[in-house]
């Protein structure tokens, strides 16, 4: 994992420039900061049932990224470096930033280009390093996206509630879907293609990531899969890889409670008590997983 002289004094390329665009969001709690990173086609409310624990140790701050929610409109060609500076204009200082998925990829572009911002990354449900088979499928997804939109969305929420979960918690599925649904088509596809496509540009650059890096996914995602976990930990130097038991892709709605607690203890918040407690008031929901414990953890160096 030794880099290149010329590797080690190189830039990390800019991809676009493009003037920052002011996010929409909303602050909670008190303590040091944490930043909340939704995936793509979501908003900032998919992070609702971890926020009570959070808030409790942390000053978090959750965002609309760009073509999302009720920030503006993403523009064709968008890069990951201008959703990554739209999020490091935000921020104050170091932060402690957790990206779910699309965020993931965002929140890892801000430790290469804002290492002074990122005190710790957490990186849900990421991606990383895709094959060529996983390459082409998110190719199609991203085509079936831009023929057949409405299709595309019950598919994402097919892929991401197990029959079970949905089952059990109906409206919650429903209200993904409708969040799928309300998208900016325009801005979805710019945001899209960011998402099918910008790991590959990232690999080459991951060594340089500094912030203690966690990677956490779950056992049954197929997209985000627990060997891009460990990819990413064995890729990023001080690495580790969480699996969380038994769960799909959406673990901040999934299994809050896990998610909390590997979040807590990357940021070294942890009480050493059951961050449970703190989640029951916003509707906790633990799918087919409660009592799980966080996951299986290996450690990377």
């Amino acid at each position: 994992m030794g880099r290149s002289g010329a590797d080690a004094r190189a830039r990390v390329p800019a991809s676009r420039a493009g003037a920052t665009v002011a996010l929409s969001h909303e602050a909670h709690g008190d303590g040091p900061d944490l930043v909340l990173l939704h995936g793509v086609g979501l908003d900032r409310r998919m992070w609702d049932r971890c926020l009570p624990a959070l808030a409790a140790r942390h000053r978090v701050t959750l965002v609309d990224l760009r073509g999302h929610g009720a920030s503006p409109a993403a523009a064709a060609g968008v890069s990951l470096a201008e959703l990554a500076a739209d999020v490091g204009a935000l921020l104050s200082g170091p932060t402690h930033v957790v990206g779910f998925s699309l965020g993931a990829l965002v929140a890892q572009r801000l430790g290469l280009d804002r290492p002074e911002l990122t005190a710790s990354l957490t990186l849900v449900s990421s991606v990383a390093g895709r094959s060529e088979e996983e390459r082409a499928a998110v190719a199609r997804r991203q085509e079936l996206a831009a023929q057949d939109f409405g299709a595309s969305a019950w598919a994402a929420v097919d892929r991401w509630f197990s029959p079970a979960w949905r089952a059990q918690d109906p409206e919650l599925a429903r209200q993904v879907l409708d969040t799928l649904l309300a998208n900016d088509r325009a801005s979805y596809l710019a945001c899209y293609r960011v998402f099918a496509t910008a790991d590959t540009a990232l690999w080459r650059w991951l060594p340089r990531i500094a912030a203690p890096t966690v990677a956490v996914t779950g056992e049954r995602d197929p997209g985000s899969t627990p060997a891009m976990s460990h990819r990413l930990a064995e890729r990023i130097p001080g690495g580790r890889a969480v699996i969380v038991p038994g769960a799909r892709h959406l673990l901040p709605l999934e299994c809050p409670r896990e998610l909390a607690d590997v979040i807590l203890t990357q940021t070294g918040s942890h009480a050493g008590t059951h961050t449970g407690s703190h989640i029951g008031t916003h509707g906790s929901h633990t799918g087919t997983h409660p009592g799980t414990p966080t996951g299986q953890e290996s450690h990377r160096s």
